[in-house]
């Protein structure tokens, strides 16, 4: 099968019992890097020399159909350089070919960036989505963000140090100054900082510079309470700028969360009252 191995984000002390055991068992691993997992091996104390193959972003094309090939003959260990494979990192690919071929893949648990920042960042963790990295063009970033502008769900972002002052600046443009958000800099490491508070302020506290791995966790959207005459208003100048009836109804009732059903009764019966008698 593919064992997809999650491994320590910062601190080695996160290194659980059976990834330890998982590492000593192992016949072949496919790495991110194989020099970086050749040193994790080495910090755990794991006597086992298992074969390392390289496996990153531009071989898994390439690559994956062997690795699915050995795998069906004996277990090969998926790592990627820090947490769970294919979050943000090369797998992906093995994982699917690997479905497709009904090829057993399996996971161990284990730290998860997205999930530990998350959970420290103080803002609600019910709902959520992940977004991984933004696009480096200021453009593009901004283009992406105003499509996310109002999404009620807490967002995850990774992001580089050297784009993270750019980046909320771009989020406090798209989103609103004054949204909550937190900035999650070197989790489970010895300088671990956590720094909250509006979009604006940690802009402006990025623009001195900061270093190490980076996860931004924003705020959900406030919820748009509009009132179905406003509703309906909004569906009858997109039908007067062209859009179809039944379009602009489910895009309004979309948007504004109402019954998309009531909202295109009511604008017949408004296009009824118009119509000459």
């Amino acid at each position: 099968m593919i064992l997809l191995a999650a491994t320590p984000i910062g601190n080695l002390g996160d290194a659980s019992l059976r990834l330890r055991e998982t590492f000593e068992a192992a016949t072949v691993i496919a790495a991110e890097d194989t020099r970086h997992t050749a040193q994790l091996l080495r910090l755990l104390g794991i006597e086992n020399r298992p074969e390392l193959l390289a496996l990153h972003d531009h071989n898994e094309h390439e690559k994956a159909a062997a690795l699915v090939e050995r795998a069906e003959a004996e277990d090969v260990v998926l790592v990627s350089d820090a947490g769970m494979p294919t979050v943000s990192d090369p797998g992906f690919r093995v994982v699917q070919l690997a479905a497709e071929r009904g090829v057993a893949v399996s996971a161990i648990p284990g730290p998860s960036a997205v999930i530990t920042a998350l959970a420290v960042a103080g803002l609600p963790t019910d709902r959520f989505a992940f977004e991984g990295f933004l696009p480096r063009k200021s453009g593009e970033r901004s283009r992406a963000l105003a499509a996310l502008a109002a999404e009620r769900r807490t967002l995850v972002f990774f992001e580089a140090p050297t784009r993270l002052a750019a980046s909320l600046a771009d989020l406090a443009a798209e989103f609103g100054a004054d949204r909550p958000a937190a900035v999650c800099r070197e989790l489970t490491k010895l300088h671990e900082e956590v720094r909250r508070g509006t979009l604006a302020e940690l802009a402006d506290w990025a623009a001195e510079g900061v270093r190490g791995e980076i996860v931004v966790v924003v705020g959900g959207a406030p919820e748009v309470v509009v009132s179905a005459d406003t509703a309906l208003a909004e569906v009858q100048q997109r039908v007067a700028e062209g859009e179809r009836l039944k379009d602009a109804t489910r895009s309004v009732a979309e948007a504004t969360g109402l019954s998309a059903r009531e909202l295109y009764a009511a604008a017949l019966d408004a296009r009824s009252a118009a119509a000459p008698s």
